[in-house]
């Protein structure tokens, strides 16, 4: 157990003033003894107005009973309600026992102290000498008021040898506080304390609490449980608030270390007929922050494990109170009786990344103010998803944040934002998110979630409470550690994986998606490990079994993606930036076939070690970086990493050939994402041309414009988009696979059917014939409609092919699916004529997919 730090000297102590109230109080303290010897009353005292802190609530007064003789079993303990025990033993050798309990209404405190070794003299006598705190246990409150005495002695009455024992009572109202003390022989005057060679001491009106869960908890009487993690702090004060908008708490009490602290973990117990409303804490040390210098010891701290969080007044008070604090009351219950998660196979997702405030923030959405950029909003839009075919949403990380930075700095993991529900309340946001996770699973769509683990936002996160646990503070000279998360540290660990299953089973959410995921592999002195813990542990919990866990290497603090080998254990799913990365230089006219046939195969080098090509999550854009189209409108020296490609001409332009051109690409890059193995992931805004003006900063990002998607780009786009997710389906024996093709499948071709030149740089057309199991074969039980092959090249060049097509069987006959180079609404179609005419004229930078059917003639 931790060493109490020594209280300061009982008399005289200091008198602390913290907080305000709007009158003079006063306090009474009364005396009475068995022998019916005179009351002593105290007169009244003034307690002034910046001393609430210390009276908080009650204005306290104290009260001893009348001195009785003790049995070893004494009566008044057999009385007592909800009777908490305290045991301490002495520096001298013996123990003292505390009973602490309710009785009429009133706390009624019995001290007995035994097996003291005091000398054999018949005159022993023993004192109680005590106090009450709340704020400091260094300043007592004030308890005598002519002589402002704030500690008072109480003789001990002994009952058998070497055993005495009082009793202090106290009224309900007067609480909480903590009762202090320590004894004194009345023939030596020396203290006695406990084996710390602290006071004893001990919580009066709310309890020592649990340790576990992190966090608030409720019990089924109603009480509330508070346990917070801090290994570096010398001391924890709790501070409650009346009123969110108070500057001040109301009440703050100082935990103590021997009674309050189990471990590295702080707890206390209150009962829940208190009136407070929110809660944070103050930890003492300057040990917790790795900058100690800038360690303000007054700044109350957010608990990280409040599932409901307020926000809190920062303007007239800088530095002190933290932007957020803890609510003090449970999570809303929300009816999931008729939720069915929808459980789909990854290879069947089609997935559309979502920002939730700017999907419905812009008036075009046409719904009302307060549903606008909520979670509300966007179930108002559910038909967008179900017209697109998409079946899953990827929110963008929907964590408090930091406003400057953006939601990729989170200050909290266990609530959504506050700003994404009806009116900024946390409540209505925890309700509202639940109501629209329900409505898209009855719908069959997914809910996935963006999560960032991997650092926090400069101010009002984690920072203060234990930095040299919480943050990388040892990682070497040129990275970016100022507030990096120690993810494989087991307090980090365990906020990960806590949070993680409070999503799952509060708020059904399908599957999540690591940011950055390439830092959790480090230890705390930044190099990788082979065998992060935190990754392994998420792979193997027996909770995310049927969750999909996706890794995602690209880091918001550095804007780009870090390519690294991910451990995967057969868990982990993956963001495939090379998919992206191959896919734009083939299309700009760069890169080789092989790097190209790589990722329509779903990206063996990364996924064939135990996995497959449905772990291989596909992206053209993201939220960063060049949208759709600007992909194939700008493309400046200062975009050379992006890969784009500007048609021939920079920025907004007339010229028709340039604006068909760049038309074409648009589809090319749809078209190649779906027809390749792996999850197509589409980002918001690309399927009605929404543009950043060519900025790749995540702020240039405009709200989704809803009426650009009844002009004609959004129109034909948005089909197309429509189009190929139901060919995905249709096709799901060969579109959609959990394993990679076999060889038999699949047949590569140049454009004279001869075997592509894969490494020559100047050649741009690939083509492949994907290829149905044949009948009996037993290689294929994915699809009981098992179709005939499909036909699919690519031209990069700036020129046209002439593309000798496969034969096909007897009695089937190719049938032209996709285009691109063919104006709308004939690009795309179900239903298009038989190609009789050989060769196929292909045109430059086009994609096009052909089908065996049977032949109606």
């Amino acid at each position: 157990m931790t060493t109490l730090s020594p209280l300061l000297a009982i008399t005289p102590l200091c008198f602390c003033n913290r907080g305000s109230v709007e009158s003079s109080k006063s306090i009474h303290y009364v005396c009475k003894t068995k022998k019916s010897r005179p009351k002593r009353r105290f007169g009244r005292m003034d307690v002034g107005k910046d001393s609430r802190l210390l009276f908080a609530r009650s204005r306290v007064a104290a009260q001893p009973t009348e001195q009785m003789m003790f049995t070893s079993s004494n009566p008044l303990v057999d009385q007592l309600k909800e009777v908490s025990t305290y045991r301490f033993r002495t520096e001298i050798g013996g123990h003292v026992k505390i009973s602490v309990g309710k009785i009429n209404g009133k706390y009624a405190v019995y001290v007995e102290v035994s097996s003291l070794a005091l000398g054999a003299s018949d005159n022993i006598s023993l004192m109680l000498i005590w106090g009450i705190y709340t704020s400091d246990s260094s300043c007592f409150m004030p308890l005598d008021s002519s002589s402002h005495a704030r500690t008072i002695e109480t003789p001990l009455l002994q009952n058998s040898f070497a055993r005495f024992a009082t009793e202090l009572e106290f009224e309900a109202k007067q609480t909480p506080f903590y009762l202090s003390f320590f004894l004194k022989p009345t023939s030596s005057g020396v203290e006695i304390k406990n084996h710390n060679r602290s006071n004893f001491c001990v919580p009066i009106g709310f309890d020592s609490g649990y340790p576990t869960p992190l966090g608030l908890s409720f019990s089924t009487d109603g009480s509330m449980n508070f346990a917070f993690f801090s290994r570096s702090a010398a001391g924890c004060v709790l501070c409650l608030y009346d009123d969110s908008t108070s500057g001040k708490p109301a009440l703050e009490l100082d935990l103590d270390p021997y009674v309050n602290r189990s471990g590295d973990i702080w707890h206390a117990s209150l009962e829940g007929a208190w009136t407070f409303l929110s809660y944070g804490y103050r930890c003492k040390g300057a040990a917790l922050q790795s900058d100690a210098d800038k360690f303000d010891a007054g700044r109350v701290l957010l608990d990280p494990y409040s599932k409901i969080i307020i926000n809190s007044v920062t303007d007239n008070v800088p530095g002190l109170l933290p932007k957020y604090l803890g609510r003090l009351c449970e999570e809303p219950v929300f009816d999931w009786s008729d939720d069915v998660p929808p459980n789909l196979a990854m290879e069947k997702l089609v997935v559309y990344r979502v920002n939730v405030m700017r999907f419905t923030k812009d008036n075009s959405s046409q719904i009302s103010s307060d549903a606008a950029g909520t979670f509300a909003g966007l179930i108002e839009k559910l038909s967008h998803f179900k017209n697109l075919g998409v079946n899953a949403v990827l929110l963008e990380s929907i964590f408090p944040f930091d406003e400057q930075k953006g939601p990729y700095f989170p200050c909290h993991f266990f609530s959504p934002s506050n700003v994404y529900g009806p009116s900024n309340g946390s409540v209505a946001a925890i309700s509202s998110m639940k109501e629209m996770v329900k409505k898209l699973h009855a719908n069959g769509i997914e809910v996935l979630m963006e999560v960032v683990f991997t650092h926090t936002a400069g101010a009002g996160a984690l920072q203060g409470i234990d930095d040299s646990s919480y943050y990388c503070t040892s990682i070497p000279t040129g990275l970016d550690s100022q507030n990096a998360l120690n993810c494989n540290h087991p307090i980090v660990q365990r906020v990960i994986l806590d949070s993680l299953q409070h999503w799952v089973t509060e708020f059904h959410i399908d599957g999540f998606c690591f940011i950055n995921a390439s830092s959790l592999l480090r230890s705390f002195g930044g190099e990788y490990l082979s065998r992060p813990p935190v990754v392994e542990a998420i792979a193997f919990h027996p909770l995310f079994s049927k969750t999909k866990i996706i890794a995602d290497c690209w880091d918001p603090k550095e804007l780009e993606a870090k390519e690294t080998a991910f451990p995967h254990w057969k868990k982990w799913a993956e963001m495939n930036t090379k998919f992206c990365y191959d896919l734009r230089n083939f299309l700009r006219g760069e890169g080789l076939l092989s790097d190209l046939a790589t990722r329509l195969c779903g990206s063996g080098d990364i996924f064939s070690s135990g996995r497959g090509p449905a772990f291989s999550f596909n992206y053209i854009t993201r939220n960063f970086g060049l949208p759709l189209v600007d992909l194939v409108s700008f493309s400046g020296d200062e975009l050379a990493s992006e890969l784009s490609w500007n048609c021939g001409e920079e920025g907004p332009t007339n010229k028709t050939t340039i604006l068909e051109r760049r038309l074409k690409q648009i589809r090319n890059y749809l078209f190649v994402l779906f027809v390749s193995l792996g999850v197509p992931v589409l980002n918001m805004g690309d399927e009605c041309g929404q543009s950043s003006g060519g900025s790749t900063s995540y702020g240039s990002r405009k709200p989704f414009d809803w009426n650009a998607l009844s002009t004609g780009f959004g129109i034909q786009t948005t089909q197309f988009i429509s189009f190929l997710s139901s060919l995905r389906m249709r096709r799901s024996d060969l579109l959609q696979k959990r394993n990679f093709l076999k060889e038999e499948n699949i047949d590569w071709h140049g454009s004279d059917q001869n075997p592509p030149r894969w490494e020559d740089p100047s050649c741009k057309f690939l083509a492949m014939t994907l290829k149905v199991d044949k009948p009996g074969s037993g290689l294929s039980s994915e699809s009981s409609h098992v179709e005939g092959d499909m036909f699919i090249a690519f031209n990069a060049a700036g020129r046209s092919e002439s593309v000798t097509l496969p034969e096909v069987p007897e009695g089937m006959t190719w049938h032209r699916l996709v285009d691109t180079a063919l104006p709308f609404p004939g690009f795309f179609s179900n239903d298009s004529e038989p190609v009789i005419r050989q060769p196929y004229e292909m045109k430059s930078h086009s994609c096009m997919l052909l089908e065996a059917n049977i032949h109606d003639g």
